[in-house]
């Protein structure tokens, strides 16, 4: 099985730095002499502080154009420190910045990676050409039919867009704002508007972004269990919940807290399995140290105890080597009839990582290894239940039933599968009569298909191309060549060749005995 790197969870940092960001606080119930813009910084570092090392952030600034002021990176420092440097422009205009994220984020990681946009603004839309209501009015003119103005939502890419707007809940422009915002959100698809509980400070601001991050990037934790031996682990990304809805049941399940291995199999039993989602298992240490320092300034205990976490036995460290020594995955039971394997991925040759791979809910999830819950250790057996042939290895598993994809069949989706056919038919009659057999294979598979397509046309037609490749045969053709091709156009256009259970055979001419 080939390793797959966890999916990256990138997030967009959008800020707007129009003029109307710099309006004080004075006079809004707050003592602080700060401006939205203040704020918005202030709001965002916290953000940042609570991101895993792991995520990739990029920073956009926008007022009436928009710049990216840092591309995807981990380094969150050079994040906040490009905040504390951006400065004020011109008026709000949400269109150019909403048109250009998508080739941005598309181009560094491609349609299907989700991302997270988090656009911070006041709640100021605007006014006249422009602002966020006239936009929206030629949005959904577009979508009644009106081709000369492309909304630029929802995103080429998958992602959830989050509208964060520094102003004070009471405030009538929000007010008006809000029925705007969230129609943003619906022609996005995905995403949620937040908004300060209470008057506008550097803590209701905080406390909003907290929130932002407990609810989105908040890190999975759980315990991996494998009889006797636990860890506790944390997953990159988190496993988002998994809803899917079938023709007569819908699916909605999460990941369970507690993973518990249940087998091992060779890798080239496994295979490539189809996967929903790819996941970084870290190991977490039993103890949270929060604080490495007292009171009054000096190390305490807690500092030389993290220092020894590397020295202290570790149950992922163990897993890892051992499927990367020899050759396996870990079936691993996620949550109820819903499984996953973990394995060992190499990003390079001297480094890899435990990774674990989500299949799709059910038992019949992988479908050469039948049903998950039926898996058992060979010693369970009396009897080696796959013969007494250690070399043979036990999988796939195939089903009873033939399935109709494993039989030749003919597919006529476009005209030049219907030529590519036709011509190989016409290249074996101009090799007559030494592909005598393979032309006449080929003419009753091609006919058949036109039989169960119902395009009879298509018989006549055949009929009328054998006649006009007879007619144009050198003088040195050899005479069965023209008897074969007349019989062949004659038999197509009998009431024979209606019937698809008759086969055109071959005429029987003394050439051919001769020959014989």
């Amino acid at each position: 099985m080939q390793g797959h790197a966890p999916e990256k969870m990138p997030t967009v940092l959008a800020l707007d730095v129009s003029l109307s960001m710099c309006r004080p606080l004075k006079g809004e119930a707050s003592p602080e002499d700060y401006s939205r813009k203040n704020l918005a910084i202030h709001g965002l570092s916290s953000l940042l502080d609570q991101l895993s090392k792991l995520e990739f952030t990029s920073l956009i600034v926008f007022s009436y154009l928009w710049e990216q002021l840092v591309p995807f990176t981990r380094d969150v420092d050079a994040v906040k420190s490009a905040l504390n440097t951006v400065g004020d422009y011109s008026k709000t205009c949400l269109e150019p910045f909403l048109s250009g994220i998508s080739s941005l984020v598309v181009e560094e990681f491609g349609g299907t990676t989700p991302v997270q946009v988090i656009l911070v603004t006041d709640g100021s839309t605007g006014v006249g050409t422009g602002s966020l209501k006239n936009m929206i009015d030629l949005w959904n003119q577009s979508s009644e039919g009106d081709s000369s103005v492309k909304c630029p939502l929802p995103f080429a890419f998958k992602g959830k867009l989050l509208i964060v707007c520094i102003a004070n809940p009471s405030s009538p422009e929000l007010k008006k704002s809000v029925p705007l915002y969230e129609r943003l959100i619906e022609l996005n698809g995905d995403g949620e508007l937040f908004i300060p509980e209470g008057p506008l400070s550097m803590t209701s601001v905080q406390d909003m972004f907290t929130k932002i991050a407990e609810k989105y990037y908040a890190p999975y934790s759980g315990l991996l269990t494998c009889g006797h031996l636990k860890c506790n682990i944390t997953l990159y990304p988190s496993p988002e919940p998994y809803t899917k809805e079938n023709e007569f049941v819908s699916v909605h399940t999460t990941v369970s807290d507690k993973l518990e291995i249940c087998g091992f199999m060779d890798l080239q039993d496994i295979a490539s399995p189809p996967t929903v989602s790819r996941h970084l298992v870290l190991p977490v240490a039993s103890k949270q140290k929060q604080n490495n320092t007292d009171i009054t300034g000096e190390k305490g205990k807690d500092e030389e105890e993290e220092a020894e976490d590397g020295k202290q036995p570790s149950f992922t460290v163990l897993l890892h080597g051992s499927l990367k020594v020899e050759g396996m995955v870990a079936v691993t039971r996620v949550a109820e009839n819903w499984f996953g394997i973990l394995y060992s991925w190499a990003d390079s040759k001297k480094k890899s990582s435990l990774m674990l791979s989500l299949f799709e809910p059910g038992a019949d999830s992988v479908s050469w290894l039948g049903n998950l819950n039926f898996l058992a250790p060979i010693a369970d057996f009396s009897e080696p239940p796959y013969g007494d042939d250690d070399n043979r290895t036990p999988f796939p598993v195939r089903p009873k039933e033939k399935r109709s994809y494993a039989q030749s069949c003919v597919v006529w989706i476009k005209s030049v599968g219907l030529q590519a056919d036709l011509q190989k038919v016409i290249r074996h009659a101009r090799k007559l009569p030494d592909k005598q057999q393979q032309f006449y294979k080929e003419l009753n598979r091609v006919r058949k298909a036109a039989l169960s397509f119902g395009f009879n046309e298509l018989l006549e037609a055949m009929a009328a191309m054998l006649e006009r490749e007879c007619t144009m045969l050198p003088g040195t053709a050899h005479p069965d060549a023209a008897l074969q091709l007349t019989h062949a156009a004659t038999r197509l256009c009998s009431e024979m060749a209606r019937d698809a259970s008759q086969l055109i055979m071959p005429l029987k001419t003394n050439f051919s005995q001769d020959d014989g």
